[in-house]
């Protein structure tokens, strides 16, 4: 019984093993299908988008091709117009080279022509010449046997009768040169006169370009260039003018080119000293009230100046600009001072000449105004000068005559001249400069001996307090060139051998004298 049952339980295990494998396969048959089914349909879903990317890339390349074709067609029809319009320039081209050839070829003919007509014409002409001279020749043995006399004497006969009319003629040019000389004579004297007169010596001050400050000690030194040189930079900032505080005992000098400014630092350092409160903020006020001073003192300076000279209505800044030359020095001469000199000399001299005093002694003032400002702005002063005064209003006879008073343009009225000739007279004076009389009269002497010194000189003159060195030299022995020459030489030689302000013009007379005696 109990193995009936183990039997059973056996083949009952065997039947489950064997259903549950049968299951197992239906189940991995199933599997098996249902992924053929699935490799299958992406096979055809692969297969589908292959296609439809085939197409796609056909369909593309088509339109790609399309547009090449397209595009190349157009590039052709391009090529091909630019090719015919190069044709047609070319043709073109060709027509004008021909045309040019064919006239070069009807002009070639023509000069050829031409050639050949003034062949003959030159034969012709020469055998015209050879006519003539033939004809002349017997003309002259007719007139030799008519007249009496040879060629020789009718040539002599000729030149006399010529020289006789030149004679008369030129009588009558002289005759008329000297009426025109009559007419200009007093135009002539009054500029004459107005170059000769010399009337007036007046004072002059004498300043420099540097301004000493005396100190009650050395100790003061130190103060004023201040802790690590605080204070020095401040006035100097202050003022634009350099400090050189050297070894000099008990002095302090002021460097600048500006007068103005160097007047400013020079009392405001005084009044610093008197002070004794030397520290940055109180160089500043000082310096600030200083220049307000200054202000007033060029103001009233140009003032008394036109004051002085009763010349009215000038603009008030070109009053203050005339001011400033209080400070400013030519040659250690005031400028102001000169200027009034110049403004008087210019006024007498007019009225001597009967002109209009007023206006001549405001152009003589007014005539160096331009080196107020010549150390600021480029330029030369008479031409900044004349600039300034147009700019304020002067008339055009005021501005010419500034301008012309060294001659940088040509005067054109006897005012221009007496501008320059008191402006001479003023600057050339013996003492006007700060010159003394022995080393004026030496400088004059100097400068006759250096030209004496050379071969064909007959005479010297040192003229216009030694601005102007004439030098006569024999004709006889001496030519044009020569004398260029000798200029030169001259004035090489004055500049290595003097010392002199300004410059020198040395001006070569050369002159040949014919002289005949009249006796009885």
């Amino acid at each position: 019984m109990n193995g009936t049952y183990i039997l059973l339980i056996i083949i009952g295990a065997g039947l489950g093993f064997a259903s549950a494998y049968f299951i197992l396969e239906r189940i991995n048959a199933q599997k098996m299908k249902d992924a053929e089914d699935k490799v299958r349909m992406i096979i055809e879903t692969a297969e589908r988008k292959s296609e439809s990317l085939i197409k796609e890339a056909q369909i593309e390349a088509k339109d790609r091709l399309l547009k090449m074709k397209s595009d190349f067609d157009a590039e052709t029809i391009e090529a091909r117009a630019e090719i015919k319009k190069q044709e047609s320039r070319l043709q073109q081209k060709e027509e004008n080279i021909e045309k040019k050839n064919d006239q070069a070829e009807l002009q070639l003919k023509e000069v050829n022509r031409r050639e050949k007509d003034l062949n003959k014409r030159e034969t012709k002409i020469s055998d015209l010449e050879q006519n003539y001279n033939e004809l002349i020749d017997h003309q002259k043995k007719q007139l030799e046997s008519i007249s009496g006399f040879t060629a020789e004497q009718a040539k002599e006969l000729l030149i006399q009768s010529l020289e006789n009319e030149a004679k008369h003629d030129a009588a009558k040019i002289i005759k008329r040169i000297t009426a025109e000389a009559k007419e200009n004579a007093d135009k002539e004297a009054k500029r004459i006169m107005a170059i000769a007169i010399q009337r007036y010596a007046g004072d002059f001050v004498a300043e420099r370009t540097v301004s000493v400050v005396q100190l009650p000690d050395d100790e003061m030194k130190g103060r004023i260039i201040g802790r690590e040189g605080r204070n020095i930079r401040a006035l100097e900032a202050a003022t634009g003018i350099d400090l050189i505080i050297d070894d000099t005992p008990e002095a302090v000098i002021l460097s600048g080119f500006n007068p103005v400014r160097r007047e400013v630092a020079r009392l405001s350092l005084i009044r610093l000293i008197e002070d004794g409160r030397i520290h940055p903020a109180r160089i500043e006020d000082i310096v600030k009230k200083v220049t307000e001073e200054v202000e007033v003192q060029i103001k009233e300076a140009g003032d008394q100046a036109a004051f002085d000279l009763g010349v009215h209505g000038i603009h008030n800044e070109l009053i203050k600009v005339l001011g400033r030359l209080k400070f400013r020095t030519s040659y250690a001469q005031n400028v102001l001072q000169h200027s009034v000199e110049v403004g008087f000399l210019c006024g007498a001299m007019a009225a001597e000449l009967g002109l209009n005093v007023k206006l001549a002694k405001r152009m003589g003032l007014l005539h160096d105004i331009g080196k107020a400002i010549d150390h600021e702005v480029d330029g030369a002063h008479a031409d900044l000068g004349a600039k300034l005064a147009k700019k304020y209003g002067e008339s055009p006879k005021v501005v010419y005559a500034i301008a012309a008073h060294h001659e940088a343009v040509p005067p054109e009225s006897v005012y221009d001249i007496l501008v320059q000739a008191a402006d001479s007279l003023s600057g050339a004076r013996p003492g006007a400069r700060k010159e003394l009389l022995e080393n004026y009269i030496k400088r004059l002497d100097e400068l006759e001996a250096i030209a004496n010194g050379f071969k064909g000189v007959s005479n010297s003159y040192a003229i216009q307090a030694g601005r102007e060195l004439r030098v006569i030299v024999d004709g006889g022995s001496l030519s044009d060139e020569d004398s260029i020459l000798l200029s030169k030489d001259i004035v090489k030689k004055i500049e290595e051998l003097l010392t002199f302000p300004g410059q020198i013009k040395v001006t070569v007379i050369r002159e040949t004298r014919a002289v005949e005696y009249a006796n009885k």
